[in-house]
Parts: C-alpha cells; sequence; structure tokens
C-alpha cells in the first residue's frame, strides 16, 4: 500500500469518496490510476476525464517511489 499523504497530486478529505486518498479536486482514486499503470499516462487520461496526462505521469512516478515506503502509524 502506498503512503500517499506526501503526494502534491493526491489529498484525502473526510466525506469525499469515504476518506480515500483521490487526485486534487476530483473523486479520482488515486489507486485506479496507479492500478492502470501497464497503459501510458494518456490512456490513463483518456480513462479518467479530469486528470491530466503530466498529472498522471507524477502519480505513476510517486507510486513507483513509494510502493515499498512504509505507512506512518495511523495512515
Amino acid at each position: 500500500m502506498i503512503d500517499w499523504s506526501e503526494c502534491p497530486d493526491v489529498e484525502r478529505v473526510p466525506g469525499r469518496v469515504s476518506g480515500q486518498w483521490t487526485v486534487v479536486d476530483t473523486r479520482i482514486l488515486a489507486d485506479c490510476v496507479v492500478e492502470n499503470d501497464d497503459s501510458s499516462p494518456e490512456e490513463i487520461d483518456d480513462m479518467f476525464p479530469g486528470l491530466g496526462v503530466e498529472r498522471a505521469r507524477r502519480i505513476l512516478e510517486y507510486a513507483r517511489r513509494h510502493a515499498d515506503a512504509p505507512h506512518p502509524a495511523g495512515q
């Protein structure tokens, strides 16, 4: 599981999508973006209107760098 707390493109808002990590100002789950990492950022952008190619790239890169990082307590 990825600790999204330091990713500027992702946020957790109480009451939005049950408090799950979402792409900033959307209801797109960060985990859904990452689950499609076998697709190009352009293809992911097509799957999730409003995401943006560059933001998809940044989220995928963040996920790659933090995939094995331990979670802080309470996350």
